[in-house]
């Protein structure tokens, strides 16, 4: 049987990790208890959950020069994963997006990141070579200016549409009407609904688009709305929290790659819950996500928890 394949459409990043047992006072020097650099970004990331997780990945978007270190290094990282790079575009003169991040002993995750704002003006291989053999798409929200035709064309042509969105989005953005699937964070669902309650936002959101809407909240679980417009609540498996990094990432991967499995959205979304525990459980980011035979074994140990 052919494993699906999923476009992630994004801005890959070099991560220096550092696990720290606090964050730094303003002014003051730390040391850090170990350090790491590992490949990510939304979309690199969700690629690299959907190609453990048995599926096969592609990764498109904006690079940095192609004789730069990262971008080097980020190539590497996915040859390692047999993830597509074909069509990621290298940037001559430009920086790849690079990020600082500390992960405190709870595992939570502060970071900073730079990302050249002459990428967002890249352009994207050829629609049709792009959506060749394509199961789906999943991509960062923040990459909507050069990717909302593209996902408008995959939704025409009867692909699934799954957005990332991390961050504010406008009630007018296109990729609204552009998706087949919404999953926001809890921060960017309020900022863009300018609603502070995670519910009657999506309630409002769903004034304006038909798609699939559901906010990631972390170790509160999931919440959806179903066909009918009824909120529903899916909750996360309990887990000893290293590491966070990733974490999200890996549930949109995951949710994506059983999607295309043509399998119940309520199993996907405790698949995608029970992939990013197990993966929060681990250091690395989400190269610490699990393998597929780990996620099913988690899934069939825990009581089915109603929906």
């Amino acid at each position: 049987m052919k494993k699906p394949r999923i476009l992630c459409i994004g801005l890959p990043v070099r991560d220096l990790t550092f696990r720290v047992q606090d964050l730094p006072a303003r002014g003051f020097k730390i040391g850090a208890e170990h350090f790491e650099e590992i490949a990510g970004g939304n979309a690199l990331n969700a690629a690299v959950a959907i190609s453990r997780l048995g599926g096969r990945a592609a990764i498109c978007g904006p690079m940095g020069d192609a004789g730069e270190t990262s971008s080097r290094y980020i190539f590497d990282r996915m040859t390692e994963l047999s993830i597509e790079t074909r069509d990621l575009v290298p940037m001559p003169g430009l920086v790849t997006p690079i990020s600082a991040i500390m992960i405190d002993p709870r595992g939570e995750r502060t970071i900073i990141t730079f990302r050249d704002p002459e990428l967002w003006k890249v352009r994207l291989p050829e629609t049709d070579r792009l959506l060749e053999d394509c199961d789906a798409i999943l991509a960062e929200s923040r990459c909507a200016a050069f990717c909302t035709g593209l996902c408008a064309e995959a939704r025409r042509r009867g692909i699934p549409v799954v957005i990332d969105v991390d961050s504010a989005m406008s009630m007018r953005e296109g990729l609204l009407t552009a998706s087949s699937h919404l999953i926001f964070s809890s921060e960017a669902l309020q900022a863009t609904a300018d609603v502070a309650d995670d519910a009657a936002a999506l309630q409002k959101l769903a004034r304006v688009t038909s798609s699939f809407l559901a906010v990631t909240r972390g170790a509160q679980g999931t919440v959806w709305l179903d066909p009918n417009g009824a909120l529903r609540q899916t909750p996360a498996f309990p887990v000893h929290t290293v590491d966070t990094l990733g974490a999200g990432d890996v549930f949109h991967g995951a949710f994506a790659l059983v999607m295309t499995e043509k399998r119940d959205v309520r199993e996907a979304l405790r698949f995608a819950s029970a992939a990013a525990a197990i993966k929060c459980t681990r250091f690395g980011g989400a190269f610490a996500c699990p393998q597929r035979p780990e996620v099913e074994a988690l899934l069939r140990q825990a009581v089915s928890p109603s929906a």
